[in-house]
């Protein structure tokens, strides 16, 4: 296959990077861009090739069990994750540095097991991520870890594998997706996916014939890095996304509407990490009063469809697209949020809430500018 880095004239159906394009005849090769249809709305199918997964477009993130949100009753978790299953959202997220996340899914699914009925347990998704430290990726190493995982979640077959990796310029990266691929060939992961690259190195990985289905990034109202170059590559390679950060771990809601932060002890705290994280993506893009300014739009759209602002959030994402899926954090077994999740695919967005939306979104600073592509927040 021609090398998908070749320098070239741009034009608008193979446009990328400034000399680096991928031409669509190149491009049909192993991102099957003919998709089948997803059973419903509230489902999206990822896919390369014949690698293919259904999954839930409104996703259970798991990162909340890795502490910080408060305590997690195990059992209570369970019961939880049997609850969003039932409810329709049978998709979880989780990483094996995401402290107990991996085994929690190793007991739900057992409990799937004896308590549904086997078409039940088959709707059940399990996407995990690696996370490996910086080292040599000899084949015994990246099996090592797989194996670890499919044992914590007990599990024959990974549903999906999303890789991440932390320095871009050890190219060990290209040698452990490699691994993963001869992995996903004999049987232990079934789609094989990856978490916060950017742009530059999605076009490496797909040209060294990577089958990658799916990209996972932060993509909110606040961040829309992913539609200044990441798009155009998905919508040519039929890689997809799956977003987190879209609800900004709870600021995008009625509780931070008319608050201010820098009063202590008044109003809602910043008392979780994720709350934390985005607060500080809110201080990069513009600050708390133009942060303001969004809430109440959003605000104005929710009431006008009868739902949260999280809702509309969330439903703004999804509509972009190459996203198949969007993360809402789940503190499993504390709180959740299945009435919002319900009611997201109960209404659409006109073109007259998405304009007000992209009118006070642009009014921040340019992201890419500030901290990169994708995933570069982490490098």
């Amino acid at each position: 296959m021609a090398s998908l880095l070749a320098s070239c004239h741009l034009n608008s159906s193979t446009r990328l990077t400034q000399n680096k394009c991928i031409s669509r005849s190149t491009y049909i090769r192993a991102a099957s861009v003919e998709r089948a249809e997803p059973k419903s709305t509230s489902l999206a199918i990822v896919q390369n090739g014949n690698d293919k997964l259904e999954i839930s477009r409104v996703i259970n993130g798991m990162w909340q069990t890795s502490g910080g949100w408060g305590k997690i009753d195990p059992h209570a978790a369970v019961d939880a994750m049997l609850r969003h299953a039932d409810a329709g959202f049978a998709t979880f997220d989780m990483a094996d540095i995401y402290g107990p996340a991996e085994e929690l899914y190793g007991m739900f699914i057992n409990k799937v097991r004896q308590e549904r009925a086997e078409e039940f347990a088959l709707g059940i998704k399990g996407l995990t991520k690696w996370v490996p430290r910086p080292m040599k990726m000899t084949r015994a190493y990246v099996e090592g870890s797989i194996d670890r995982s499919r044992k914590r979640m007990d599990v024959k077959t990974l549903d999906m594998l999303q890789f991440h990796w932390w320095d871009y310029s050890d190219r060990g990266y290209l040698d452990a997706l490699k691994h993963l691929t001869d992995l996903k060939e004999e049987g232990k992961i079934k789609t094989l996916a990856l978490t916060n690259f950017d742009t530059e190195r999605l076009h490496i990985i797909l040209d060294s014939q990577i089958p990658i289905v799916s990209n996972q990034v932060q993509y909110s109202v606040v961040d829309t890095r992913p539609q200044k170059k990441m798009a155009e590559l998905c919508k040519i390679s039929g890689v997809k996304l799956i977003t987190y950060g879209t609800v900004m771990g709870g600021l995008l809601s009625e509780k931070f509407l008319g608050s201010n932060p820098s009063l202590p002890f008044v109003g809602p705290s910043l008392n979780t990490p994720s709350l934390n994280k985005y607060k500080q993506m809110v201080d990069q893009w513009g600050g708390w009063n133009l942060f303001q300014e969004l809430l109440q739009t959003l605000k104005s759209i929710s009431t006008k469809h009868g739902v949260s602002i999280a809702a509309v959030a969330v439903k703004y994402v999804l509509n972009q697209s190459e996203v198949a899926g969007s993360m809402v954090g789940v503190r499993l077994g504390l709180s959740d949020h299945l009435e919002d999740s319900r009611r997201i695919f109960e209404f659409q967005l006109d073109k007259e809430d998405e304009a007000n939306i992209n009118q006070v979104s642009r009014k921040g600073k340019d992201l890419m500018k500030l901290i990169g592509d994708c995933g570069d927040e982490y490098r």
